[in-house]
């Protein structure tokens, strides 16, 4: 595509929607229309909490980007110069954002609005969301929604177990609480916690590939 030679000074607020789950997982950012591709991949893999370990695409009006992976997809036009603000997106546009491969975890986005840019603000932001994202690797929606359904059970006879031998927690059950743990914090999303990601992002600060 042909980049626009004009220089916005727009914000898009971007509602990031994953499909095939309910109660939905979603997100509400406002991010520049001056932001890249590639910054656009970040911020989402911040508010929802994905490791960026896998490979990813954007498809928009028809066609494929993001950030080249050795052995994954080449794309034509380079995400780091390539500009939301190129792709001229219209209030109610939608447009997807895939990310693993084999888990398949598929986004919808949608421009909810495009906005003035505000001067006390700092963006990107995370204005809203609902929900934790799946753990990486858990086998796609099928695989999440299995193992959300099986999670309760386990944990309450490794518990019920407990109590009736009356024994101190071994190593390997342990291991196991820790991986349960997170099952049973699905409705948690801390917002905040992006946003102190994305503000390090957005300060050009490399803590933010491993704050919390």
């Amino acid at each position: 595509m042909q980049p626009s030679s004009t220089r916005p000074t727009n914000i898009y607020q971007l509602k990031i929607s994953l499909l095939g789950i309910s109660p939905m997982i979603w997100r509400r950012l406002l991010v520049h229309s001056d932001s890249s591709i590639a910054d656009l991949h970040h911020f989402i893999q911040i508010a929802m909490g994905w490791e960026d370990i896998h490979l990813h695409r954007f498809t928009i009006h028809g066609q494929e980007y993001g950030i080249y992976r050795c052995g994954g997809i080449w794309f034509d036009s380079d995400a780091h110069q390539l500009k939301l603000h190129h792709f001229g997106l219209r209030r109610n546009e939608k447009f997807r954002y895939d990310y693993d491969f084999g888990d398949d975890w598929r986004h919808e986005i949608r421009v909810e609005a495009i906005l003035p840019v505000e001067n006390n603000k700092t963006y990107p932001v995370c204005t809203a969301g609902k929900r934790a994202a799946p753990l990486e690797d858990c086998g796609g929606v099928e695989g999440y929604l299995e193992r959300q359904q099986d999670v309760p059970l386990q944990t309450v006879e490794l518990f019920s177990q407990k109590l009736a031998d009356q024994t101190a927690w071994s190593e390997d059950e342990q291991d196991v609480l820790r991986d349960l743990l997170p099952w049973l914090d699905l409705e948690c999303f801390d917002r905040h916690a992006v946003n102190r990601r994305l503000r390090l992002y957005a300060e050009e600060d490399e803590a933010w590939l491993f704050a919390p």
